[in-house]
C-alpha cells in the first residue's frame, strides 16, 4: 500500500465500518426500507426476508470497511470493492426520483444523504487507477 492511499482508505474504511456496525441490530421496518431501495439496483434483493437483508447488509459493510482498513489488502482490490459499493449507492440514488430534482441529477433534500456518497466513487477510482511509477535509472 502506498502512503498516499492511507488517508483514502482510512477515511472510507472507518466511515463504512461504522455504518455497518450501526446496522447490526437493524429493525425489520428499517431493513425493509433499505431493502426496497436496494431492490431498485438489484431486483433479486426483494426476495430476501428483510431481517436477513439487514444482517447481510451489515456484514457486507463491516467486511468492506475492514478490507479498506487492512494494510495487507491491495489497494486495487479494496478500491474495486469500494467502487462496487459506491457505484451501487449512486445508482440507487439516480433510480429514486424522489431523491433528485426535476433534472434527475441534482439532489433533493431527501436525496442529499445518498448523493454525498459520490466522494466514495472518486476515492475508489483513485485506488484502482493509481499506478506505481517505475524508478528511473541513473
Amino acid at each position: 500500500m502506498r502512503i498516499s492511499h492511507i488517508p483514502l482508505r482510512l477515511v472510507t474504511g472507518a466511515f463504512i465500518l461504522n455504518s455497518g456496525w450501526g446496522k447490526r441490530d437493524l429493525g425489520k421496518d428499517s431493513a425493509a426500507g433499505l431493502q426496497s431501495m436496494a431492490a431498485r439496483v438489484i431486483p433479486s434483493v426483494a426476495e430476501l426476508d428483510p431481517g436477513r437483508f439487514g444482517k447481510l447488509l451489515s456484514f457486507a459493510e463491516l467486511s468492506l470497511g475492514a478490507a479498506l482498513l487492512a494494510p495487507f489488502i491491495p489497494s486495487r482490490v479494496a478500491g474495486l470493492g469500494l467502487g462496487i459499493f459506491s457505484g451501487s449507492m449512486i445508482t440507487m440514488y439516480l433510480k429514486s426520483p424522489e431523491m433528485t430534482l426535476e433534472d434527475g441529477v441534482r439532489p433533493s433534500a431527501k436525496g442529499t444523504p445518498l448523493a454525498k456518497d459520490i466522494w466514495m466513487v472518486g476515492i475508489a477510482a483513485a485506488l484502482i487507477l493509481d499506478r506505481k511509477h517505475p524508478r528511473t535509472k541513473r
